[in-house]
């Protein structure tokens, strides 16, 4: 049965750094997290604070907005951080080797739009909406995987 989407205020950036560093360990090889939200929204920051709570040693996580892929190796898999914005056919996906790299590594991907039917079902979505008024960010999570439901819950119970 599939779940409602969860709605979170992410009150800065620092919970939402919090939020990423609480999902990162959840993860792992063949994990597919779509970052969706205009720009200035919080995607790349949540990615970095993600990416860096996985390294084994302090790095510089830059945006992948000019390189379209950054990959990063941690002792357990590859995680392939990808800015898709500049994409226009997702063909262009497949040359990347996103597809592949979807079964192999963490994939953390913005600009998800660019996928078309490349977009794994397995995937957990996240949706980041900038709140100007409120000086706040309003996150979507969504799924359809039921082994999200289970991994997610004590996250979202934190956050909640």
């Amino acid at each position: 049965m599939p779940q409602p989407p969860r709605h979170i205020t992410l009150t800065s950036p620092d919970a939402t750094a919090r939020l990423a560093t609480t999902l990162a360990p959840l993860l792992g090889c063949g994990d597919v997290l779509l970052l969706s939200g205009g720009i200035g929204a919080g995607k790349t920051h949540f990615a970095r604070a993600l990416i860096q709570s996985l390294l084994p040693l302090p790095e510089d996580v830059p945006s992948p907005t000019f390189t379209l892929v950054q990959v990063y190796d941690t002792p357990e898999f590859e995680i392939w951080h990808s800015d898709l914005y500049r994409l226009s056919h997702p063909d262009e996906v497949v040359e990347l080797g996103l597809p592949d790299a979807f079964e192999s590594a963490l994939c953390l991907v913005e600009w998800p739009d660019r996928l078309g039917d490349l977009a794994p079902r397995s995937a957990l979505s996240l949706t980041f909406a900038l709140d100007p008024a409120e000086e706040t960010r309003q996150l979507t999570i969504d799924w359809s995987a039921p082994e999200w439901a289970a991994r997610l819950e004590e996250v979202l119970d934190a956050v909640a």
